[in-house]
């Protein structure tokens, strides 16, 4: 294994500690540099010439956490952060970093990264509520951690905030798009199914008031064949006698009262008859 298999392997950026280990002395690490392969981002710390957040963690000495663990551990979201998110023992006032603490887990096996428990309880006290969300909606949901998990480490008034974004988590959310619109329509009031099998349909990802089928489509749905295979869908759920309505990643996230009330409106000229054949 060369420097830059051994630095990839590691997110990037290791401390001279690590590649001394790993066989890399420092000709090895000073060729490197040289050479343009390897950068010496500070002090004990060398990366790839391409930055990182890890390689970021490293210099500030800190384990990423928070949002800007997110990527390491597969989790989604919203936006990415502008912020650097650390825990540190030692905390120095710095510009455009985001002080967590110290964790009180496990830490990653071998990155410069908090464990995902404090991930997530961190993101749970510190983001907006929608982005701390889909965060633990995604850990949740591939059983990476439970949801009574978080609960019995959010106890008491000051975290009263962090626990109502865990009564939003649902059992099942195929894409970030499910759990939003879920929020939305449970808050409008809306009367709703999750992941309902229809025949001849398949499943829908909302029935609503049990009359209105709408889907969250993400990316893939723009392939041609996705396309086609939707309009047949939508096409078999009004021969079924449903009602439908599709929304896409800019509706749900960036539009949600605007979809809100299209649902709405729809279900309201639904009462008056205006769908009726007569």
């Amino acid at each position: 294994m060369d420097i830059i298999d051994f630095l990839l392997r590691q997110g990037g950026a290791a401390r001279t500690g690590q590649l001394t280990k790993a066989g890399f002395g420092r000709a090895a690490l000073d060729r490197a540099v040289a050479g343009g392969q390897v950068v010496r981002a500070s002090h004990g710390v060398y990366s790839l010439p391409a930055g990182s957040s890890l390689r970021d963690a490293l210099t500030h000495g800190g384990l990423l956490t928070c949002a800007s663990a997110a990527p390491i551990y597969n989790l989604w979201v919203l936006t990415e952060s502008c912020a650097l998110h650390l825990c540190r023992s030692h905390p120095v006032a710095t510009s455009r970093i985001v002080e967590h603490g110290r964790p009180k887990h496990p830490r990653h096996r071998w990155l410069p990264v908090a464990g995902l428990a404090d991930v997530l309880l961190h993101s749970l006290r510190c983001l907006p509520e929608l982005e701390s969300l889909v965060m633990v909606q995604s850990a949740v949901g591939r059983r990476d951690i439970e949801l009574e998990f978080l609960y019995a480490r959010l106890q008491g008034r000051r975290n009263g905030r962090a626990r109502a974004v865990l009564d939003l988590v649902i059992p099942r959310a195929d894409s970030v798009l499910e759990v939003l619109a879920n929020t939305h329509f449970r808050r409008a009031g809306l009367r709703l199914r999750r992941h309902v099998f229809i025949p001849g349909v398949g499943e829908v990802d909302f029935l609503i008031e049990e009359c209105l089928v709408v889907e969250t489509d993400g990316s893939t749905h723009f392939e041609p064949q996705a396309v086609k295979r939707d309009q047949r869908r939508n096409n078999r759920s009004v021969l079924g006698g449903y009602l439908v309505l599709r929304y896409y990643y800019a509706d749900v996230v960036y539009s949600p009262d605007e979809m809100v009330a299209e649902v709405l409106a729809v279900l309201e000229l639904r009462r008056n008859g205006k769908f009726d054949a007569s």
